[in-house]
């Protein structure tokens, strides 16, 4: 473990101002420092972390000092206090989860471990989602909930990452936001990019910011995915609007392309016989649908429409009791995909945990 713990914290002193960044947000660089008020990350300026090293014989870049206390130490520490860790096990896995680590990846040398990945990139996109934690218990499950989505088992394509950068369109600071995380993979499972949509702490609703929803990486005929696909899926735009498809047909494979123009897209699993195109009540969604209609129609695919009585499925589930929601899809689906998708009716005030399909 010393061992390991040295290495981990050479690895954490070559990208010593992203880590900063992370874990010190409330802090800025001054020079060649970040400057904080502890390493708990209060606000203040008593705390300085060397970002780069000297020459042979200085102070080697990570080392801090909080000259008000007299405090010293490396990256590690500040993992440990900025997060409240008190298991040394558990400082070492979350900073194997920031630099993207596994527990068997091998050392031939003495090169960095990783290198910077290009902003945007599928790789970075990868690395983010990597970083990021299971939704159970966060903002994200608050969020979800919020919005009338409590089916949440088999959805592991989402998570939750507690502070996520934020950079406004203009040249505005950098902000930090409680995130959800969704992995866009192509068809065999491979992440290619990555969607955030940042949030109030409170959960209660999206960040108040100008772009709340942002992708990122390689998104053209990919897409978010809930359960592996197979002869039937589902294909929308939204991943609130499939999440809440889920609620009444939990089973079913389903697919959020993120926009419009990325549906009228998506590639199809060659296992594919019948497609469901979930529609989203505005012209885009429109024209989405009708050229993913052609799309697969021409590929031997059985396509049909799924319409909401509302603006879009999240809307409907949120506006009416989730019998309403089944009705409206009964008559919309294959008879035979009814009695395979369709979770059974249930007495109002009854989450859609506890539903058991038909």
């Amino acid at each position: 473990m010393p061992r390991d713990a040295a290495e981990l914290a050479n690895r954490l002193a070559r990208e010593a101002e992203a880590v900063c960044r992370h874990y010190l947000s409330n802090g800025r660089r001054v020079g060649n420092y970040w400057q904080v008020g502890d390493v708990r990350n209060t606000a203040g300026r008593s705390m300085f972390v060397r970002l780069k090293g000297r020459d042979i014989g200085g102070r080697p870049a990570g080392k801090w000092t909080d000259a008000a206390t007299g405090e010293h130490g490396d990256l590690l520490d500040v993992i440990r206090e900025s997060c409240g860790l008190v298991c040394f096990r558990d400082v070492i896995e979350e900073a194997r989860r920031f630099l993207s680590l596994t527990r068997t990846e091998p050392r031939s040398d003495h090169r960095p471990l990783m290198s910077r990945a290009p902003t945007g990139s599928s790789e970075s996109s990868r690395r983010l989602f990597a970083m990021s934690d299971r939704i159970a218990g966060t903002v994200v499950e608050t969020y979800l909930r919020q919005r009338g989505i409590t089916e949440l088992q088999g959805i592991g394509s989402l998570r939750f990452h507690p502070r996520c950068y934020y950079r406004p369109e203009a040249d505005a600071p950098t902000e930090i936001w409680p995130a959800m995380i969704a992995a866009v993979t192509d068809l065999q499972g491979h992440i290619t990019g990555a969607h955030r949509t940042w949030l109030d702490p409170s959960g209660r609703d999206k960040a108040p910011v100008d772009t709340p929803r942002r992708a990122m990486g390689h998104l053209l005929g990919h897409a978010v995915r809930f359960n592996p696909a197979s002869d039937v899926m589902a294909a929308g735009e939204g991943i609130e609007t499939m999440l809440s498809l889920r609620c009444v047909m939990p089973t079913m494979p389903m697919v959020a392309a993120l926009s419009a123009a990325h549906l009228a897209a998506i590639l199809f699993p060659a296992t594919l016989g019948r497609l469901y195109i979930v529609r989203d009540d505005d012209r885009a969604g429109d024209g989405a649908v009708a050229e993913l209609f052609d799309r697969a129609q021409s590929a031997g695919i059985e396509a049909m429409v799924l319409s909401p009585l509302c603006g879009d499925f999240n809307e409907d589930l949120r506006s009416f009791d989730i019998n309403a929601l089944r009705a409206a899809l009964r008559i919309q689906l294959a008879r035979e995909d009814v009695a395979r998708f369709l979770i059974a009716e249930v007495s109002t005030g009854i989450g859609c945990e506890a539903l058991t399909p038909l």
